[in-house]
């Protein structure tokens, strides 16, 4: 509470106290300005005006202490009688202030006034008759005496009580997660921050970790998103009940919470961990549709030995929670450095930046492999395979750019050229029939499906000589959005086929709900099929399922005629490998018939 300031009475405050009395007149609160009509009733309406927004006029005379208060004054303070305040040390016993008096903030935060008065402005609670406290925003100026000493102040008081609590919600939005309580992702990261500067000073060693609540998709498929956020919520309510105090815990993303470890070697970090994720997984969570068993993953960093800046902090704490989620749930990895992992991240780097300058530069290529028709040992087909040509024209495999395009988001840029090029093929070639494969990101590519069913419609000849390869592992977990782009292409006339058949063990019912037409045996089921005795039992496996289906097979990845004449004795149609052809940058000239000298069409030589 504050108190009255020893000079708030007297000379100290006001000089000799005297004010003009013409001037104090034409301030007074609700005192006429003069005798003039006009002035009284200009007067009037001012009061009026202030009474009527819910605010009360005063005036302040500092010299005697007296406070004279307007219309509407006890409405606003929750004060029953004004002669409680009517002095400036009974109104000061009343604000809450911290620091310097009321006092002290007006008078004293100027040395003189001008002549037309020093304005201020600040805030602060009042504690009214029933001990509540308000907010009020106090506004005015104070005015000097003959010896320019404040001598009184008129100022107006306005409620702030439901301001400041939408202040105090926007800073706590600015400060907390809305679902948790916890801190947010920005408060988080600056409480990294300082962590991370107290420990480069060396004043204490701290850690990060990062945790993620595992399979809450799952969570959420089975009891409902409502549900999920109950989960958050009480894993958050553990992890917090084991912080230290001087910890800072935040919800850093939708499933995942961040904790700031102080005063934490590296050594314990595991020990600390391994608490918290039982503390988690030792306890059914209870929620409003029942118990849910819940576990969580943890990465984690110590600082400042493995990282020199926030971000460098949350991405390498990052990558130890992936790491930990690859393996199995409930697990825990502290990130270490490693040179193999780094070389490898730069090679990706290089070879993406080598890949999006072929794609400007247009030298992504196609190679052309045969898949050849097992009875008569003719190419039925070729399987589009993406090249990229360098600068000096050598011409790079797959292998070397396609997985780094895959785990950079890349692939699509490399299907969609791909599908230009098969297109471009088609239309000069009406001779050949080709199979394009495609990623399962391209499956939901709308730019993709757009503009080749665009091709499509402008020259739908060439449809029935386009197959489009799908990864078996897409078509199972992709199920519902691949039936709606197998029936659209089909609708074009193009074919469909599952790719790596036998890999992820395609189920009967997703072979009838996808209608494709043709299937091809994953590889790694062909080597070595001769001598392997589980090879064989799959494929004639394999091939009897396509057959139940009417659906013609190929065989991927043989290597020798001993294989060729068993595949074609389990009754596969198709094969495919290096022995048969190996791909080839251009397709074979076109081959016309010979005109003989008798007329008649004889076969090309």
């Amino acid at each position: 509470m504050e108190t009255t300031t020893p000079g708030m009475s007297g000379p100290k405050c006001g000089g000799s106290g005297v004010v003009d009395s013409k001037t104090q007149d034409a301030h007074r609160v609700g005192g006429a300005s003069g005798s003039n009509g006009n002035e009284a009733l200009s007067d009037t309406l001012l009061r009026g005006a202030v009474a009527a927004v819910g605010d009360a006029a005063y005036r302040w005379s500092i010299g005697d202490d007296r406070l004279d208060w307007g219309t509407g004054a006890e409405a606003l303070f929750g004060i029953s009688d004004l002669s409680a305040i009517a002095t400036h040390r009974d109104f000061a016993a009343r604000v809450v202030l911290d620091g310097l008096s009321r006092y002290e903030r007006i008078c004293l935060a100027r040395e003189s006034e001008p002549g037309q008065g020093a304005p201020y402005e600040l805030e602060y609670q009042i504690c009214d008759d029933f001990g509540g406290l308000r907010w009020f925003e106090d506004r005015g100026r104070w005015y000097s005496g003959a010896d320019g000493a404040p001598a009184y102040a008129i100022g107006v008081m306005r409620a702030i009580d439901a301001r400041h609590h939408r202040e105090a919600q926007l800073i706590r939005l600015s400060t907390y997660d809305e679902l948790t309580g916890l801190l947010n992702r920005g408060r988080l990261k600056e409480a990294l921050g300082e962590a991370l500067t107290a420990a480069q000073r060396g004043r204490q060693h701290s850690a990060f970790l990062l945790l993620a609540v595992d399979n809450l998709a799952l969570i959420n498929d089975a009891f409902g998103f409502d549900v999920a956020d109950e989960v958050i919520v009480r894993v958050g309510e553990r992890l917090s009940g084991l912080a230290r105090r001087g910890d800072s815990l935040g919800r850093y993303a939708g499933n995942k919470f961040g904790l700031v470890l102080h005063n934490c070697s590296e050594e314990r970090l595991s020990d600390v961990c391994a608490r918290l994720l039982a503390e988690v997984r030792d306890r059914v969570v209870v929620t409003a549709r029942g118990p849910v068993a819940v576990t969580v993953s943890g990465g984690s960093i110590a600082l400042p030995g493995h990282a020199s800046s926030v971000d460098q902090a949350l991405a390498r704490a990052e990558e130890a929670l992936a790491s930990a989620k690859q393996r199995l749930r409930n697990t825990h990895i502290v990130y270490a450095p490693s040179r193999e992992r780094e070389k490898t991240r730069l090679r990706n780097i290089n070879v993406a930046d080598e890949l999006i300058t072929a794609l400007n530069d247009k030298r992504i290529r196609i190679a052309y492999q045969p898949i050849i028709d097992a009875c008569s040992g003719e190419p039925a087909m070729h399987e589009c395979l993406v090249r990229m040509e360098r600068p000096d024209g050598t011409i790079i495999p797959a292998g070397h750019f396609v997985p780094v395009a895959e785990k950079l988001g890349l692939i699509g840029l490399l299907d969609y050229r791909v599908m230009e090029l098969a297109v471009d093929t088609l239309r000069e070639r009406d001779d050949v029939k080709l199979s394009l494969n495609i990623s399962g990101r391209t499956i939901g590519d709308r730019l993709w499906r757009d503009t080749l069913a665009s091709h499509l419609r402008m020259d739908p000849a060439f449809a029935s000589r386009l197959i489009i390869e799908i990864t078996e592992t897409v078509a199972i977990h992709e199920i519902e959005e691949l039936t709606d782009f197998v029936s659209n292409f089909r609708e074009f006339g193009c074919q469909i086929a599952i790719d790596d058949f036998g890999a992820g063990y395609t189920s009967f019912r997703n072979l009838k709900t996808l209608d494709v037409d043709l299937v091809k045996i994953d590889g790694s089921f062909v080597i070595d099929l001769v001598n392997n005795s589980d090879n064989q039992f799959f494929v004639r496996t394999l091939v009897d399922l396509a057959h139940n289906f009417n659906l013609p097979t190929v065989a991927e990845w043989v290597s020798n005629a001993e294989e060729v004449e068993m595949l074609r004795n389990f009754g596969v149609e198709y094969l495919q490998g290096f022995y048969l052809g190996e791909p080839v940058m251009s397709l074979p000239p076109l081959q016309l018939p010979v005109i003989s000298s008798t007329g008649l069409r004889a076969a090309p030589a």
